[in-house]
């Protein structure tokens, strides 16, 4: 998966505005590899079942972190930091994901991403109930028109494709999306504080170990029913395209952002991830956008710049 800011602890200006600045540079690649997934995994949840699909995935990412961290031998955080790491990782990359294939597999995919979209005015919520979350007025200005940019590309295609006529969106599916919104919200805003105690690679692992495990808990009957020696190459490009890249190089520079910027600046820039899909689905597929939903990418562009800078 665009709100007010947690800022990070002040130091010199001067020191920190290259470095936040080369922060900002990975997350527009955060956004570009998520943009793509999107595409990545709509073709894996096709060839697989999507809650197999859905834990094969996490599971290689969490395989993959954990083995960095034992290769270059990164100390792991203490006992008590573990812990809530694992818990942490239960909600952002265990029920998060669980709750957004329920509820996408229930509600047409553009109600989906604008539900989606809500993440960081949800985080904005959550921090200031916490007292960690500060507002101004051209922060909600960006929001207000990263948000409704979202709305364009999102719902301005125009004319309806044939194939997804029968997709009817549902109250059920979009409060599951909901949920997973909150969760990937409430995760964040909890993360902040370790982000800047623990290393990125150990957090990541822990994470999303604690999110590997239930998710593949639920997903048992899907996983033990899928022939994977008999996959074809694509779902294994596509298993790993979303496992190694989407949920761990991504989530690396995400909480790099998170550290360095905050969780809800950082999350500014998940709402560019429609924008990319529509540009790879226009080179990949021939879905030419239309002029609303190029005005709506403008949008969220002038947003992001006003809650940036």
């Amino acid at each position: 998966m665009s709100s007010t800011l947690i800022d990070p602890p002040q130091t010199s200006a001067n020191s920190l505005v290259p470095h936040r600045w080369g922060t900002d540079a990975l997350l527009v690649v955060m956004a570009l590899i998520w943009g793509v997934n999107f595409i990545v995994v709509k073709i894996g949840a096709q060839l697989l079942q999507p809650l197999a699909f859905n834990s094969g995935r996490v599971t290689i990412a969490a395989v993959a972190l954990v083995l960095i961290v034992l290769a270059i031998r990164e100390p792991w955080p203490s006992r008590r930091d573990t812990v809530r790491l694992l818990a942490l990782g239960v909600l952002g990359n265990g029920l998060y994901q669980w709750f957004f294939i329920e509820g996408i597999a229930r509600t047409r995919a553009g109600d989906a991403a604008l539900v989606l979209a809500a993440a960081p005015a949800l985080m904005a919520i959550i921090g200031r109930m916490l007292g960690v979350e500060r507002v101004t007025r051209r922060k909600v200005l960006g929001i207000g028109a990263s948000l409704f940019g979202m709305a364009l590309v999102v719902f301005g295609s125009g004319k309806t494709d044939p194939a997804t006529t029968r997709d009817v969106a549902t109250l059920a599916g979009n409060m599951l999306v909901l949920a997973a919104c909150f969760c990937w919200a409430l995760y964040t805003v909890l993360l902040k504080p370790y982000t800047e105690r623990v290393p990125g690679i150990p957090l990541s692992a822990l994470t999303m170990v604690g999110g590997a495990i239930p998710l593949v808990a639920v997903s048992l009957p899907q996983v033990a029913a899928t022939p994977w020696t008999a996959l074809p190459i694509s779902a294994w490009g596509a298993l790993l395209y979303s496992g190694l890249l989407a949920l761990a190089v991504a989530y690396l520079f995400w909480y790099r952002g998170v550290r360095v910027l905050g969780p809800t600046r950082s999350a500014m820039y998940s709402n560019l991830q429609p924008v990319v899909a529509l540009i790879v689905a226009w080179i990949a597929l021939g879905e030419k956008p239309t002029v609303i939903q190029v005005l709506g990418a403008v949008a969220i562009m002038t947003g992001l710049l006003l809650t940036r800078t």
